[in-house]
């Protein structure tokens, strides 16, 4: 399992109206008369991810990777890595990245398909950036569909229902069986303050693999 950080330039047109000013009654004549300008600054993200081949392969979701233009990899062993965007597949969240690196631990993949509801899972990763975290629950429910989760795209959801807490900076870590075989990608959560209300949602392995088989090929 790895910690994922990203950074990205961003561009935006923002309102001509001087440091300072923008409470002043004045403020509204540039607001009128000054054309906007166009700003460019950087932006920055955490996420994780898991290598599912010993060249450096791994998984994460598309979403942690969106934007950016460098992104940088630390395993367990604090060793950073530069990686290369394979592909990503914006319509199940599943993202391929590359690391240059040789006999690299890998995570063993399971049958999702095998998944019962109550089963017990852990789900690792990096959560509000604070290091690696394990947290752990059960399979709430198989195949949750049409819950909008996916922003911005027709999305794919056959989602994986679990309890086990999941935070931002958990996008694109394992979920793991009492195997520890991985069974999903941690994707989403949904919730009305932003953090974990109890409802989390992974993407089965199954159809994560058979993305990513596809984005290496592609």
């Amino acid at each position: 399992v790895v910690n994922i950080r990203t950074s990205g330039k961003v561009r935006q047109m923002v309102q001509n109206v001087p440091q300072g000013m923008e409470n002043d009654p004045f403020s509204e004549f540039f607001r009128r008369f000054a054309p906007p300008q166009l700003r460019e600054y950087r932006t920055g993200g955490v996420g994780s991810g898991f290598i599912i081949s010993p060249d450096g392969y791994l998984l994460t979701n598309a979403h942690v990777v969106e934007g950016a233009d460098q992104v940088l990899v630390t395993l367990t062993d604090k060793r950073e890595f530069r990686a290369r965007l394979i592909g990503t597949d914006a319509q199940t969240d599943v993202a391929v990245l590359k690391i240059d690196g040789e006999g690299l631990p890998t995570l063993p993949l399971a049958d999702s398909d095998r998944l019962r509801v109550g089963d017990v899972v852990f789900a690792v990763g990096n959560p509000l950036g604070v290091g690696q975290t394990v947290t752990m629950g059960i399979i709430s429910a198989k195949g949750r569909s049409k819950l909008g989760l996916l922003e911005n795209v027709s999305g794919y959801e056959d989602f994986i229902q679990t309890d086990a807490a999941i935070n931002p900076g958990n996008s694109g870590g394992p979920l793991f069986n009492m195997r520890g075989e991985v069974v999903g990608i941690n994707s989403q959560i949904y919730s009305r303050t932003g953090g974990f209300m109890g409802l989390s949602f992974s993407i089965p392995i199954d159809v994560a693999n058979d993305i990513a088989t596809q984005l290496k090929t592609a």
